[in-house]
């Protein structure tokens, strides 16, 4: 067959699937209500490299701000296993079927970071395991906050999860042996519904800016749509100001110390989400320090944003990786499923062990283990 008809099919199949996504978005019925459910169950995968290490942590610390509603079976916490490289290597799927069938069981997950094999790497051509997650799930906004008060800073980001430069990045091919493709994806729908989430927060929590980001100057069809759907939501919140900036300017203007602390909540596609929010977290203290929630209509998952560490698993240093960004996951999944006040009593005991500096943890021999910084943490929480 020809090389160009081959390229047609494999597009037709691409967008078949896009267009039925859409119909599905069409139908949605509205959030979940944590309140009117008779058990919360909350899912803890641990995933790959450092991954059960510290989300060994995050569950301890869960289970005590929550040993009461445990107890009353109000809350169930349900360890979901072979969310691992190997498992997903040797049946070749993103997430395995029967691992999949557990997670939708739960109403939030708490998930460790996964590894995604890379060109060159020992493993298969697998899926990110969090793309597929966030798409099976339909988990379509990437909540990740972001404050240094001495600075200034106090900023959330809105990444739509579902789509952009992600959406069907297993789904590229080489037409030949000198053309590669990739796609990009922007529906009317999957941006309203993350332009809204945006603007909501922004409206309820008193925040006068959304900086909408994108680089529709130069890719004009998907951010395109993606910025005229942010400016005709912008006009339903008058209170709320749409601020427009490109990507590559934006992302010299977080470091910029008389414009940054302007900035208070963002929207942005995919792939710009997830460079910016990265380059944001250095200003907390990196990677580490960050969670990171990805929230849909039936379900809800929170994670670390830093990766798998391999090479500190390798070393044999898993157990003093920085559990940090997982537990402030914690602290976003409680406050998501009504624990406001337990949310709260937990990024005050991080901020007051990070304050104080009695431990530190420093991914080595010479710093805390992650066991020693949990316990650090909920000897706070028990004052």
């Amino acid at each position: 067959m020809d090389k160009l008809e081959t390229a047609k099919e494999k597009f037709a199949v691409l967008l078949t699937g896009q267009l039925a996504r859409v119909e599905r978005m069409k139908n949605e019925k509205g959030f979940l209500d944590y309140r009117a459910l008779e058990q919360i169950i909350i899912g803890v995968a641990g995933g790959d490299g450092i991954g059960p290490a510290i989300i060994a942590q995050a569950k301890k610390i869960i289970e005590t701000l929550l040993k009461t509603e445990i107890a009353k079976g109000r809350v169930l916490i349900k360890d979901i296993h072979g969310l691992t490289i190997e498992n997903r290597t040797a049946v070749k799927k993103a997430i395995p079927d029967d691992v999949l069938a557990e997670l939708k069981t739960c109403h939030v997950i708490l998930k460790g970071p996964t590894t995604t094999p890379e060109a060159g790497s020992p493993w298969p051509n697998l899926e990110s395991a969090n793309v597929a997650m966030r798409k099976e799930l339909d988990l379509f906004a990437n909540v990740r906050p972001v404050r240094v008060p001495e600075q200034g800073i106090d900023w959330t980001f809105f990444r739509e999860n579902t789509e952009g430069a992600y959406a069907v990045g297993s789904m590229g091919f080489e037409v030949d042996e000198d053309l590669a493709v990739d796609f990009t994806i922007t529906t009317t729908q999957g941006t309203e519904r993350i332009v809204r989430r945006a603007f909501d927060y922004a409206e309820a929590n008193g925040k006068t800016r959304v900086t909408a980001v994108t680089k529709a100057n130069i890719i004009k069809t998907t951010d395109g749509k993606f910025l005229r759907v942010c400016r005709e939501i912008a006009k339903d919140y008058p209170g709320v100001t749409l601020d427009e900036w490109y990507i590559d300017i934006m992302t010299a203007k977080l470091v910029d110390e008389k414009r940054r602390a302007q900035f208070q909540v963002f929207v942005l596609p995919n792939l710009y989400g997830d460079i910016l929010t990265d380059e944001a977290a250095e200003f907390q203290g990196g990677v580490g320090t960050a969670g990171s929630a990805n929230i849909g209509e039936r379900y809800a998952m929170f994670e670390a944003i830093h990766g798998s560490a391999p090479r500190m698993v390798k070393e044999g240093r898993s157990k003093y990786a920085d559990p940090s960004s997982i537990i402030r996951a914690a602290a976003m999944m409680l406050s998501h499923i009504g624990y406001a006040r337990e949310a709260s009593d937990l990024t005050r005991a991080m901020d007051e062990c990070a304050a104080e500096k009695r431990i530190e943890i420093t991914g080595r021999e010479n710093g805390a283990a992650s066991e020693e910084w949990a316990e650090y943490i909920i000897s706070k929480l028990c004052k």
